[in-house]
């Protein structure tokens, strides 16, 4: 049995770290602190030269719920033009109504602007805040979606098992379950034990020290409890420790 890990970053340093660790697939964003945001032009070329797996561009234009006008759906098609030409594989999508319902039209918009370029499609966690998620899974299945990231409409993906593995089930042959929120190396195994799912995502976050030598505490780029000096990163040996148990699962 074959498992896919991916891992999601927002800058090229983190990168490295994922595709050492043996990451078989980037999601590609900014922020994410914010749960992700779309990354830029910049970003998705050098991501794209520099990888030596693919690499999916999260299209998502602020933070927030997942309830977008008109103008912001042209802002994404836009980014899903960019994310081809910069040579990327795939992008991740996610629109829903205000009855937390997949909004088909929008949807339909992105997705049909994603194949016209050739890239594959996962819908993100927006399914986590649907009303229903049978439908949901119905209507990504027929946007020729290839993935869902789902935590089981929970906080975590260790909270939403029960229903990941009802996802995995409804779901069958037709679009793969990948379960991401709170998936480490300690629980991981568990997960796709108990749910049959084979494909899994995190960050496998860290932080390192700045480099900078001159530092100031009174000076703040963003947020007053954000520390500027402590870099987020992904961390590799925590990538590896989850490939580690899923090849131990396989053998």
């Amino acid at each position: 049995m074959t498992y896919q890990v991916e891992v999601c970053i927002d800058h090229l340093e983190s990168l490295h770290q994922a595709i050492a660790g043996g990451a078989t697939r980037i999601e590609l964003c900014s922020s994410l602190a914010l749960g992700g945001l779309t990354p830029s032009f910049g970003f998705m070329q050098q991501a794209a030269k520099l990888s030596r797996v693919p690499v999916y561009a999260m299209i998502r234009p602020r933070q927030g719920d997942f309830i977008f006008e008109q103008q912001d759906i042209d802002a994404m098609l836009l980014d899903i033009e960019a994310a081809a030409h910069a040579g990327l594989q795939g992008v991740v999508i996610g629109v829903l109504t205000p009855q937390g319902n997949i909004h088909l039209e929008q949807a339909k918009q992105l997705a049909d602007k994603a194949h016209s370029h050739g890239l594959g499609i996962t819908f993100h966690r927006a399914i986590d805040q649907s009303q229903d998620f049978c439908q949901a899974i119905d209507y990504a299945a027929e946007l020729g979606c290839e993935r869902i990231l789902t935590s089981g409409l929970a906080a975590n993906v260790e909270q939403g098992v029960d229903v990941l593995k009802q996802m995995v089930d409804y779901a069958g042959n037709r679009i793969a379950i990948m379960a991401g929120a709170g998936l480490t190396a300690d629980n991981v195994a568990y997960i796709c034990q108990s749910t049959g799912v084979k494909q899994v995502h995190l960050s496998g976050k860290s932080t390192r020290p700045s480099l900078m030598e001159l530092a100031s505490d009174d000076v703040k780029m963003g947020s007053s409890d954000v520390d500027d000096y402590l870099i987020p990163i992904t961390d590799s040996n925590k990538i590896a420790a989850v490939v580690t148990a899923l090849e131990e699962l396989k053998a």
